[in-house]
């Protein structure tokens, strides 16, 4: 069974809680990302903010582009993997978690990030690249008032 250590990207972008979400939305066009990983001053994950985190909860609220990453993030129940976790059971993590993107951490410090495409990427896991899409891709319907 391959571990995430043999997959992974490695070399992770990521943002400080006190940053602005400008600044995290210029890092995620600058490396073409739709999320991004934030930590502390210890290099410590506290959270993930996506390109959806700064729709929803900032500027569909009005708020300005200085508002801290902090206030913006995901933060509860974060998911994340270790470097020795088996590919199968990544893929079946985020399925279960219907996320696109997972973190990869080593005493709390981000030492990589797996995506989906990294699962299909390999040939060998393209089924499991595809049990996980279909679990993370179920339509979903809008929500009204």
């Amino acid at each position: 069974m391959s571990q995430l250590r043999n997959i992974m990207t490695s070399n992770v972008i990521t943002v400080q809680e006190s940053q602005s979400i400008q600044e995290a939305a210029g890092l995620m066009r600058q490396h073409n990302i739709g999320s991004i990983p934030v930590v502390n001053n210890q290099g410590q994950m506290t959270g993930i903010l996506t390109d959806r985190d700064i729709t929803l909860r900032s500027t569909a609220q009005g708020q300005t582009p200085n508002v801290p990453v902090s206030q913006v993030m995901s933060s509860q129940q974060m998911v994340s993997a270790t470097p020795n976790m088996g590919v199968e059971e990544a893929a079946q993590l985020m399925s279960d978690q219907q996320i696109r993107r997972l973190p990869v951490l080593e005493n709390g410090q981000i030492i990589g990030m797996v995506a989906l495409g990294d699962l299909a990427v390999q040939q060998q896991h393209d089924q499991k690249a595809g049990q996980a899409l279909s679990g993370i891709s179920n339509p979903s319907s809008p929500t009204t008032k």
